[in-house]
């Protein structure tokens, strides 16, 4: 789900690193896997779902009802070994006579689910259209209860204080060497021959499967982050299925981008972002205390790091949880007065708010360990990654010389690929031809790191017809249902009615977060 903004800068870098087939030598997906998924969709149409009572251990409300659907291991082997998706909807709230069938969200990941989805109608952001459609939730293959992967003793995945070096040393990198190795191979001995089935072509199939269970002849889906990359996907193994679709903080789907040089490019890109979170904290340092310029917050932020990484805070927050609370800022706006707060505490003296948001509660281990497996799976399998250290190495040496912040974060989170037992695939050349699809709606955010505008404008590109509404001068990571009233308003307009702006639209960023004091 990550991608580049900065090509040029990088570009050199990393052009050896793979072998990826060329756009053009693309021949379409395995002709084995597109009949598997049609006789999977026609079994799921004949069966439905059976929604009732959602799991009483998920501790859902009684409006949310869940059910499964049943798909094919392998597309290949529609016959084959099968497993269940749980699903949740909450069904449209108005007159039968407007109800527009069922809208499917997922959140991207990949790991994540969207299992509490259809809760957000009752918020006015959403309201309207929930009475107008069957709001979906549900969690892909890998994730929660659908078929979960795991590659490690949660526990263990759990164990804090971690480190995160900025600049590791060869020490630093052989034992991160060692732990991704071990990782990978954990995948492996978990799920077997399963691993290589965990694909964002397999989490495509499984949306159609999904539509047709849901008895929806078109799909309606609205994807995040990386669900707006297998909803690329869908629109090109699936084009004739597409009703509307939206696509909010689009990953790049150029199939040279995915996922090395992607990841590559994020961590560039939230250099920048993370200079717009100091730039924030110095415009209030009358609050804060932390610098009056976004250098002197940095050196502040680099002495907490240093002490940290001396000596834990509370015992449990290293760098590694450290890194992991400030990457947040980088993400979402409203962590800023947060993070800051916990920095300025810090600084006098009292760690609690640092030590309170940096921990994870232990009651999440599992489902923790089980996204970052599922992300792993995904990624690795998807597309070719360097298999020689040196290349990570090198490439990510240079790179961190100019944006340290995230970039060795990045890299060890990803290091299992280079080790990966499972075998690589092909990208998808994502894209239509014109008339193919309905209209399509692209929301961004102009200075988003995670998934950088560029993308937005490459799947534009790739979808002809597409129109791309951009919230001007904000970064936060997924702008729909998120408060712009603008970006809002042309959601909603587009789920009612399918349709969207006559052109290429701008909306003024949000207000940027107030600053606020624990004192």
């Amino acid at each position: 789900m990550r991608t580049a903004p900065l090509y040029a800068t990088i570009g050199s870098l990393v052009l050896s690193a793979l072998t990826v087939t060329p756009a053009s030598a693309w021949d379409g997906p395995p002709a084995a896997e597109t009949r598997g998924t049609a006789v999977a969709a026609a079994r799921a149409a004949a069966a439905g779902i059976d929604f009732g009572a959602c799991p009483e251990e998920e501790m859902l409300p009684e409006t949310l009802k869940c059910g499964r659907v049943t798909v094919p291991l392998d597309y290949a082997e529609p016959d084959g070994p099968q497993i269940e998706l749980t699903v949740s909807r909450v069904a449209a709230t108005g007159d039968a006579a407007g109800r527009q069938g069922a809208l499917v969200y997922n959140p991207g990941g990949p790991g994540s689910s969207s299992i509490t989805f259809p809760l957000l109608g009752e918020m006015s952001e959403w309201r309207e259209v929930a009475r107008a459609y069957d709001l979906v939730g549900y969690a892909p293959r890998g994730v929660g209860d659908s078929a979960p992967l795991s590659c490690q003793d949660p526990a263990a995945f759990a164990e804090r204080p971690t480190d995160a070096p900025v600049h590791p040393t060869a020490a630093d990198k052989e034992k991160r060497i060692a732990r991704a190795r071990a990782y990978a191979l954990g995948c492996e001995r978990n799920a077997g021959d399963a691993l290589r089935h965990y694909t964002s072509l397999n989490n495509a199939r499984d949306l159609d499967v999904l539509r047709a269970a849901l008895g929806e002849p078109e799909l309606t889906f609205m994807g995040a982050s990386y669900g707006t990359y297998f909803g690329a996907l869908y629109t090109t193994l699936f084009p004739s299925h597409v009703r509307r679709m939206v696509f909010d903080s689009a990953v790049d789907p150029d199939p040279r981008r995915i996922w090395y040089r992607s990841n590559l490019g994020q961590s560039q890109a939230l250099e920048s972002r993370w200079a717009d979170f100091r730039r924030w904290v110095a415009a209030h340092h009358d609050v804060y205390g932390l610098g009056a310029t976004p250098e002197a917050v940095q050196r502040g932020y680099d002495e907490v790091r240093a002490e940290i990484a001396a000596r834990p805070a509370g015992g449990t927050v290293g760098t590694g949880q450290f890194q992991a609370a400030f990457l947040d800022a980088a993400y979402y706006d409203d962590y800023w007065a947060m993070r800051a707060t916990a920095l300025s505490e810090y600084r006098r003296g009292n760690p609690e708010p640092l030590i309170a948001q940096a921990s994870r509660d232990a009651v999440t281990a599992k489902g923790d360990e089980n996204e970052r497996a599922v992300y792993t799976a995904v990624e690795c399998n998807d597309a070719p990654w360097p298999e020689d250290f040196a290349v990570w190495d090198r490439d990510h040496t240079a790179l961190a010389a100019a944006a340290p912040f995230a970039t060795w974060h990045n890299a060890f989170t990803n290091l299992p690929c280079a080790f990966w037992p499972a075998p690589r695939q092909r990208p998808l050349d994502v894209g239509t031809q014109p008339g193919e699809l309905p209209p399509v709606l692209i929301l961004a955010a102009e200075r988003d790191a995670v998934t950088p505008y560029e993308g937005a404008l490459e799947l534009r590109r790739r979808l002809p017809g597409a129109v791309l509404v951009t919230e001007r001068g904000a970064g936060t990571h997924g702008v729909g249902g998120a408060g712009n009233a603008c970006v809002d308003g042309h959601l909603r307009r587009y789920l009612l009615t399918g349709r969207t702006p006559e052109r290429d639209a701008d909306c003024a960023a949000r207000p940027e977060p107030n600053a606020v004091s624990l004192d």
